[in-house]
């Protein structure tokens, strides 16, 4: 099935990602889809399970603050030198959402499970963690090859519908450019579908040299593209962006109650157009 990359708005692209879909979305450093995820609170997304590679952010934080969000499964949640999370805090400490606490290891066996059409990956080093006794679908199994007693983890498969992320650039064929971002291409592996927003699109293939080539995801793992030029803004971007230090210390100071919360969404997402 070709690849949707006509002109449409980063609206329609958030139309097209389902209410309780099983999203895979990257760390601050991988390149995020702010754009998207500002799209999936305007349309009001509901009931999604967000699976962070291996950690999250503000994109997590937005979407759980928003209650768009039903399950986080990932090894953190963090916003770094800016301080703890509150919206995320606050849903934790509630109780509104559904917490599966993991590792970095943990979460990226299971995507390279899917990604290989098996259905666990082992993994040895959560062994004795309390993560491991609190993990509901983690199995301690043996080694069949071993002579003497040796437990091995098993790590269920864990295969997205979407894999959502930003990116510098795809084709009109929807080959898109991720560089050295491995990540990005495991998500994509492991998912049903990438849904890509990027900040260009190429006229000409981007296989046409193999220097490029390298770094790039085909199409064949894409789902649709979305032109949103510095799509991850707030956070920064591996291509040359930084983060927007002002702004998130602006969302730092807004959204510790939940009127001050609102009043970021009102300003910040709730409109198309946002500028820093």
């Amino acid at each position: 099935m070709p690849v949707d990359t006509e002109d449409f708005s980063i609206d329609d692209f958030a139309k097209a990602i389902p209410d309780g879909a099983k999203i895979a979305i990257p760390a601050d450093y991988a390149g995020v889809s702010m754009a998207a995820t500002r799209a999936l609170i305007r349309r009001r997304a509901k009931n999604i399970h967000l699976v962070g590679v291996p950690t999250s952010g503000l994109q997590a934080e937005l979407l759980i603050g928003a209650g768009c969000v039903k399950t986080f499964e990932s090894s953190a949640l963090t916003l770094g030198e800016y301080g703890p999370a509150p919206r995320f805090t606050k849903a934790v400490r509630e109780g509104s959402i559904h917490l599966i606490d993991a590792t970095c290891p943990a979460i990226h066996a299971g995507l390279q499970a899917s990604q290989k059409g098996i259905p666990f990956m082992p993994l040895r080093g959560i062994l004795g963690s309390d993560v491991l006794k609190n993990h509901p679908g983690w199995k301690v199994i043996q080694n069949p090859f071993a002579i003497d007693d040796d437990p091995i983890v098993a790590i269920p498969a864990i295969q997205p519908d979407i894999a959502l992320f930003h990116a510098p650039l795809a084709d009109r064929d929807g080959n898109v450019w991720v560089g050295r971002k491995r990540e990005l291409v495991n998500m994509a592996h492991a998912s049903k579908a990438a849904f890509v927003t990027v900040d260009a699109i190429s006229e000409t293939s981007l296989f046409e040299t193999e220097e490029r080539a390298a770094g790039v995801l085909p199409a064949l793992y894409v789902g649709k593209v979305c032109l949103a030029p510095n799509g991850s803004w707030p956070l920064p971007f591996w291509n040359g962006a930084e983060v927007d230090d002002a702004h998130m210390r602006r969302y730092m100071e807004m959204t510790r109650s939940d009127a001050g919360f609102k009043e970021y969404l009102d300003q910040f997402v709730l409109q198309e157009s946002v500028t820093a």
